[in-house]
């Protein structure tokens, strides 16, 4: 619910309590029953989700009915009815504080949010949608609330026609996945442009990485070189296999050589597949893989192939998350997820070369 519709519903509650009150205590005769005292529950009704402006006026309609109570219950000037008066009084202009120090809480927290999306944003990086003769999409979608970002992480190389793309899920939750997730981005763009084979980049990474990891922190990744225009090379760091569809829908889960992950591995094998134009990889963390269903049935990845082609690499991916969503209960992930979507292409000899984020990046000292 929206603030604008919580507003409107806040201030139809407490109009709505008080009409209500006041009809009923009119239909009661003498001074039997009085109701008057339940008026004060409009007003704090109201700075629940009314400014305080608002509320005050709430609070005076309550204070005004009250007052007007004791000229139809006949208790007007008596003491208990004096009493009810200033208990509303009372009662209204704490409504009205509470309702100011609310406003000024969530206008505090929506700073807050919105300087730590800007933060998150930075972390995961904004890709290019071409790389090389490579097409690619990629969308993250944080299991946690308010969070833009988690610990699943994607980022790409490109320069000098080398173009090294990287999916990653760190072990953990919260701020200290974040955090960890940025050192693997780190990793990447200081040791894939010195690098001249994956398993060496594998391994330059876990080796820059493990001083900041605890006996129980480590990150599975997936790290896939397209430089070569026929063929792709894989090494996979722990992590779920990549997903192969090749045009006529043909779908491979590729079976990479183990490594372990980043953080405790030392040596890394690769595979190296036929790269044809139209061929398209899916790369993802396990929020994906392990999406399990109200049946506790996981995912059937191979049955996403359909999904990858005949559309672009957006769309495809937009197709995915739409079949994640209908997979799990009430479409709520449990886990982070991670996607990227790579296509073949040839691109044309005479267009510019376009950078990924590390081209315009110093690598960070280590």
């Amino acid at each position: 619910m929206s603030d604008r519709s919580a507003q409107i519903l806040g201030a139809a509650l407490a109009a709505l309590w008080l009409v209500v009150l006041v009809t009923v205590d009119l239909a009661i005769p003498g001074t039997a029953v009085v109701l008057s005292p339940l008026f004060a529950l409009a007003p704090l009704i109201a700075c629940a989700v009314l400014p305080a402006r608002a509320t005050a006026v709430v609070a005076v309609a309550a204070v005004a009915a009250t007052i007007a109570s004791g000229w139809w219950n006949n208790t007007s000037g008596t003491p208990q009815h004096l009493v009810r008066i200033a208990e509303l009084l009372l009662i209204g202009a704490a409504a009205v504080v509470i309702a100011a120090v609310r406003v000024r809480r969530e206008q505090r927290h929506e700073r807050v949010v919105a300087i730590a999306e800007v933060a998150q944003r930075t972390i995961l990086p904004t890709l290019p949608n071409l790389v090389g003769q490579v097409t690619l999409a990629a969308r993250y979608q944080s299991a946690a609330q308010d969070a833009v970002v988690g610990g699943d992480l994607y980022d790409c190389y490109h320069y000098a026609g080398r173009a090294r793309f990287l999916v990653g899920d760190v072990r953990g939750k919260g701020i200290a996945a974040v955090e960890q997730a940025a050192r693997v981005i780190r990793a990447l763009r200081q040791s894939a442009g010195t690098t001249t084979t994956l398993p060496a980049l594998a391994h330059d990474m876990s080796e820059y990485l493990a001083p900041f990891f605890d006996d129980e922190e480590f990150v599975t990744a997936l790290i896939v070189d397209t430089s070569a225009p026929t063929q792709i090379t894989i090494v996979s760091c722990g992590h779920p296999p990549a997903l192969l569809v090749q045009p006529d829908g043909s779908t491979t889960l590729i079976d990479a050589p183990p490594g372990l992950p980043l953080g405790l591995g030392e040596t890394y094998d690769v595979i190296t597949l036929p790269w044809a134009p139209g061929d398209r990889l899916l790369m993802y963390t396990d929020g994906l893989s392990e999406a399990r269903n109200a049946q506790g049935q996981f995912l059937d990845l191979p049955s996403l192939g359909p999904l990858l082609i005949g559309v672009s690499v957006e769309d495809a991916l937009n197709a995915v998350l739409n079949a994640v969503r209908h997979h799990i209960p009430q479409g709520r992930l449990t886990d982070d997820l991670a996607v990227m979507l790579l296509e073949s292409t040839i691109a044309s000899r005479t267009a510019p070369a376009v950078p990924g984020p590390a081209a315009h990046e110093s690598p960070a000292p280590r």
